[in-house]
């Protein structure tokens, strides 16, 4: 799917293409609708870059206790803890 943003909309938002694309991912991880993985992907950045904008906007990870037993359970499998 393609979302064409007209041009006035982003001279509004003194924002490039870019930089609304990664709003969007932001907001929309903020607001757990997208992964960390599809967030990255919808901005265009690695996870690693896209997790140092969460910060830098004290947007906090989505990691509870069912993710930290899911990691746990992995590392026991693959025989590092």
């Amino acid at each position: 799917m393609s979302i064409v943003i007209p041009d006035e909309i982003l001279q509004a938002t003194h924002l490039s293409a870019g930089e609304l694309l990664q709003e969007i991912a932001l907001m929309l991880f903020a607001k757990d609708k997208l992964t960390l993985a599809q967030a990255s992907r919808l901005a265009d950045m690695s996870q690693y870059r896209f997790q140092h904008l969460l910060a830098s906007r004290s947007i906090p990870m989505h990691y509870d206790v069912e993710d930290f037993e899911a990691d746990l359970a992995t590392l026991q499998q693959a025989g590092r803890l």
